[in-house]
C-alpha cells in the first residue's frame, strides 16, 4: 500500500503520538519494575531487620534468665556465708555450740592453712575457690552422734563442708562403773570451702 504525501502528512501526528505513547508506556513499565524491585528490597530488608530484632529479643531473654539463675545461686551462697574470706571465728563458735548442744564428751579439731583449689576465669575478675582442711576427733556414744554432728556442721553455714573421709573405731570394753561412756571414736577430715569473687572485692 502506497501513501500519498498528503496522507503521510495527515498520519504524521497520530504516528508521533503513538510513538510517544509507546515510549511513555515503556518508561512507565521500567519505572514500575524499578519501584517494584526497590519495594521488594525494602520488604526483604524489613524482614531481615525483624528477624534480627527477634533474635536479639530471644538472646536478651536468655541472658536475663541466665542472670536470674546466677543471681539466685549467688544469693543462696551469700545466705550460707560461703562467699568471701574464711570465717575461722564463726567456725570455732559453731564447733563449741554443737559440742554443747549435742553434749559431746570429747571434741577436738584443728583447721589447717587455707589453700587455693580452683580459679575460674570470669568477667570482670576471676572467682577463686579456697579450702581449709579441718581434722576432727570426737568421742561417740553411738554412730548416730557422728551423723548428727555432721548435719549440724553443714547447717551452721559460713562455708561449704566437703567431707573427705570419716573413720570409726571402738575405744575398748565398756567400763564397769555405772553411766554412759563413749565406746566409739571418730576421726574425720573435712574441707571448709569458701568462694572469693575478685570483682566484688575490687
Amino acid at each position: 500500500m502506497n501513501f500519498t504525501t498528503t496522507e503521510l502528512k495527515a498520519l504524521a501526528l497520530p504516528l508521533l503520538a503513538c510513538v510517544l505513547l509507546l515510549a511513555a508506556g515503556a518508561a512507565l513499565i521500567a519505572w514500575t519494575q524499578q519501584h517494584q524491585h526497590a519495594a521488594a528490597g525494602e520488604l526483604s530488608a524489613a524482614r531481615e531487620q525483624r528477624a534480627q530484632a527477634r533474635e536479639r529479643l530471644l538472646r536478651i531473654a536468655e541472658e536475663e534468665k541466665e542472670v536470674k539463675e546466677k543471681l539466685e545461686v549467688y544469693l543462696r551462697l551469700r545466705a550460707l556465708g560461703i562467699l568471701g574470706d574464711e570465717r575461722r571465728l564463726e567456725w570455732a563458735d559453731a564447733m563449741t555450740r554443737i559440742r554443747t548442744q549435742r553434749e559431746l564428751p570429747d571434741l577436738r579439731y584443728r583447721v589447717e592453712r587455707q589453700r587455693l583449689i580452683s580459679s575460674v576465669a570470669s568477667k570482670p575478675a576471676n572467682v577463686d575457690f579456697f579450702a581449709s582442711a579441718m581434722k576432727v576427733e570426737l568421742a561417740l556414744l553411738h554412730e548416730g552422734d557422728l551423723l548428727n554432728f555432721l548435719a549440724d556442721l553443714r547447717e551452721s553455714g559460713n562455708a561449704y563442708y566437703s567431707i573427705k573421709h570419716c573413720s570409726l573405731s571402738r575405744t575398748g570394753a565398756a567400763p564397769a562403773t555405772a553411766g554412759l561412756a563413749p565406746r566409739l571414736r571418730a576421726e574425720c577430715e573435712i574441707d571448709l570451702i569458701t568462694i572469693v569473687d575478685r570483682a566484688a572485692k575490687a
